[in-house]
């Protein structure tokens, strides 16, 4: 097992005192160029259902961070070697919310994050990440797509950022990369269903689709005039989506805004160079729902879905000027039914903790949760930026001192702690599983003397 590494992903939800959860999904897909980076960024919050209107402009969960970034040889192996400044700057900022990076996959200039709030570790498993060059007939990675494969709560949720083939006349091109990104979400040899099965897919990205036909003269004025419609008619992917059934399951909110393409930097004009690219949407966000069986007979009522979303907005943010692109959000309404209400492991810290003495730390599972010798309990300041951001940790197996009647009990040396008034929290993470699968309530540990760790132990690896 390798060096755990210190990196990150997307964010998502805040778990409903009553049945369900309510889900706050604001998307964006932001492009732009600072410094050697170019970047793009697509978000999601939510709240429980009956909180209180102030208590709904607080973001509860998640955030999908992609961007488009510098893919030189040398910026490659400084993120290789080191953690890439993207993933440490949303660290830093959605730490101090309670959000913890959960997973993270590149490929050349994409990234793709996944953040989720403490709370909700045991509910989200990282399924499976993936990367699909499509670039140099699938050899080179410039173009593609990443993916995160997770359950949350119990259900299959798959995020796709890419970056479809440019130009005009590449039209045919793009669709095929698109089939293709999606033909290649296998999940061969893993308990996983095809990804058409999933519950709700979340595909985002640049997408490099154009207007057809108009002239530039007749796109500009259209647009000054905010007469969309004629536009609207001659969008690429629009017009696929009348043609391919696949394809139109993928939904998206209506193009009220204006082409978020192509700029003058540092300006709100469109295109002044020589080559004067015709406006368009090239930043798209689409979703997909898992297909609801048919009644049948026809009169037959079916059960209520447990997954519903409806969108709330779709919009660009014209203000910001230091791209080519414009970035652009939607904001969804996810409501679903946890089918997992209960955590694999339950963590109780018994006692008083103290920084002096060795502690217990009492745990129970539920039958089905199969424990390897490589998993272990970490021990985090709350507000941990990731997985790998534990103070102290002990091997399960190693340090197990008791087992009876479903509760196990294993010892923590707390003797290398460093004094301090932060709080507290235990997580178990579990090596077949690569997840969080218990995390205990926040709790202090009372000032002591402080020693030396005398074994000098490895750290756990992921």
């Amino acid at each position: 097992m390798e060096e755990p590494k210190r990196g990150g992903n997307f964010l998502l939800q805040e778990q409903s005192e009553e049945e369900g959860l309510v889900v706050q999904c604001p998307c964006s897909h932001y492009q732009h160029t600072c410094g050697d980076v170019e970047r793009g960024l697509c978000s999601t919050s939510s709240r429980p259902r009956g909180s209180s209107s102030a208590e709904q402009r607080q973001p509860e969960s998640g955030h999908v961070c992609h961007w488009e970034m510098n893919c030189g040889i040398m910026s490659l192996l400084s993120d290789t070697a080191f953690e890439d400044p993207w993933s440490s700057f949303f660290m830093d900022v959605l730490s101090p919310l309670s959000f913890v990076k959960v997973s993270s996959v590149r490929m050349q200039g994409l990234l793709l994050l996944f953040f989720a709030k403490h709370q909700h570790l045991p509910f989200v498993q990282i399924l499976s990440t993936k990367s699909t060059p499509t670039g140099l007939f699938g050899y080179w990675g410039n173009k593609g797509g990443v993916t995160i494969c997770l359950k949350l709560y119990g259900y299959y949720v798959s995020i796709i950022n890419c970056h479809l083939p440019p130009h005009m006349a590449n039209n045919d091109q793009r669709l095929e990369h698109f089939d293709r990104i999606l033909e290649m979400q296998n999940f061969e040899g893993q308990d996983i269903p095809n990804i058409l099965e999933h519950d709700f897919i979340l595909w985002f990205g640049d997408m490099n689709f154009r207007i057809d036909d108009f002239g530039l003269h007749f796109v500009r004025e259209s647009i000054k005039n905010r007469c969309y419609s004629d536009l609207w008619e001659k969008d690429q992917l629009s017009i696929a989506k009348r043609h391919d059934p696949l394809l139109r399951e993928f939904q998206e909110g209506p193009l009220l805004f204006p082409p978020t393409y192509k700029f003058d930097k540092n300006s709100n004009n469109y295109d002044t160079s020589e080559k004067k690219r015709k406006p368009a949407w090239t930043d798209r966000i689409l979703w997909r729902l898992k297909r609801q069986p048919q009644a049948n007979p026809p009169t037959q009522r079916l059960p209520a879905p447990h997954f519903c979303l409806s969108l709330r907005s779709y919009v660009s943010h014209m203000m910001y000027c230091i791209s080519d692109h414009k970035p652009v959000t939607s904001t969804f309404d996810l409501e679903l039914k946890p089918l997992a209400s209960a955590p694999l492991i339950t963590l109780i810290p018994e006692g008083l903790w103290t920084m002096e003495n060795d502690m217990l730390i009492s745990y129970s599972l539920t039958p089905d949760f199969l424990s390897s010798p490589w998993d272990w309990i970490g021990l985090y300041k709350v507000g941990l930026r990731h997985i790998n951001d534990y103070v102290s940790y002990v091997w399960v197996r190693d340090n197990q001192v008791s087992f009876s009647d479903g509760l196990s009990q294993v010892y923590f040396n707390t003797s290398n702690i460093p004094e301090t008034e932060d709080q507290f929290l235990l997580c178990y993470y579990s090596n077949s599983l690569h997840s969080v699968v218990g995390i205990s309530k926040p709790f202090k540990i009372q000032p002591g003397s402080l020693a030396e760790d005398p074994l000098g132990e490895a750290q756990p690896h992921l």
